[in-house]
């Protein structure tokens, strides 16, 4: 697989990750309150949403590093960086009580992340119309 493929592909699995991280957390709460009455009380687990947030983080970090390489624009990195605080902030500290700060640490940081794979395969995309053929 073409490097370009596989950065393209990997900013958008992190788009709809992220995106459904966001969503995932904005409705948790909801969720948690019924999981008992369902009888499905483990899949409300904070070793879930940790795991996730390492995953996206990993997976945001290869991907704008690569996509850096090509476009050498640090503007996905703007949206990136506190994205990823955000995420960890909320998964690894005495916050992850799946309160209301915590979903909105959750949601924010999935959005930002989300947003960091739009505009890194934004840039990637523009880098490679501009470049010369056979570059």
């Amino acid at each position: 697989m073409k490097d370009a493929d596989w950065l393209s592909r990997g900013d958008r699995l992190g788009m709809v990750a992220s995106t459904l991280c966001a969503v995932h957390c904005a409705l948790l709460p909801i969720l948690i309150a019924m999981l008992p009455s369902l009888g499905l009380g483990l899949l409300g687990r904070a070793d879930l949403d940790q795991a996730f947030v390492l995953f996206a983080s990993l997976l945001a970090l290869t991907t704008l590093t690569q996509g850096y390489r090509r476009h050498r624009t640090f503007r996905a990195w703007w949206f990136l960086l506190p994205g990823v605080a955000l995420l960890w902030v909320g998964a690894y500290t005495s916050l992850h009580t799946h309160g209301v700060l915590h979903t909105s640490l959750m949601v924010a940081g999935g959005s930002l992340l989300a947003t960091a794979h739009w505009v890194n395969l934004r840039l990637s995309h523009a880098s490679l119309r501009t470049q010369p053929v056979g570059a």
